[in-house]
């Protein structure tokens, strides 16, 4: 299993992980309602250029909301487009952004992990 760590402070921003295909549902949910997650629970999948890491959003809890209340627009969740709207936060983290979610009624329902802001490795001890 594979955990991505702040590349800034090496504070953990993911959960233990494994690759993972997308999961694509049914059809998405009509009115303002999220769809589901685009990633199953525990997965990750690397982007066509490899620059971004997509997540299931309960998978990366050591990311919090961006202090910068511009970067939070949507209607029913973050829309993601205003730039990255989560940064390090974990115990100690040191607020450098490291991803965006996009979890509005019109969007995909993911956490984009931008990769040159984070490391990986195996989980430690520590870590659990």
């Amino acid at each position: 299993m594979t955990i991505f760590r702040c590349a800034n402070c090496q504070q953990p921003v993911t959960s233990e992980v494994v690759p993972g295909e997308p999961v694509r549902g049914p059809e998405r949910p009509p009115g303002h309602e999220v769809a589901p997650p685009r990633m199953a629970l525990g997965t990750f999948k690397t982007n066509f250029d490899g620059s971004l890491l997509i997540f299931h959003p309960d998978d990366v809890p050591g990311a919090v909301l961006h202090p910068d209340p511009r970067r939070g627009s949507g209607c029913c969740g973050l829309a993601g487009q205003d730039g990255p709207n989560l940064v390090c936060g974990g115990c100690g983290g040191c607020g450098v952004e490291v991803a965006t979610m996009e979890s509005d009624c019109w969007t995909d329902n993911l956490v984009a992990l931008i990769a040159a802001a984070v490391t990986h490795g195996r989980a430690t001890d520590a870590d659990i």
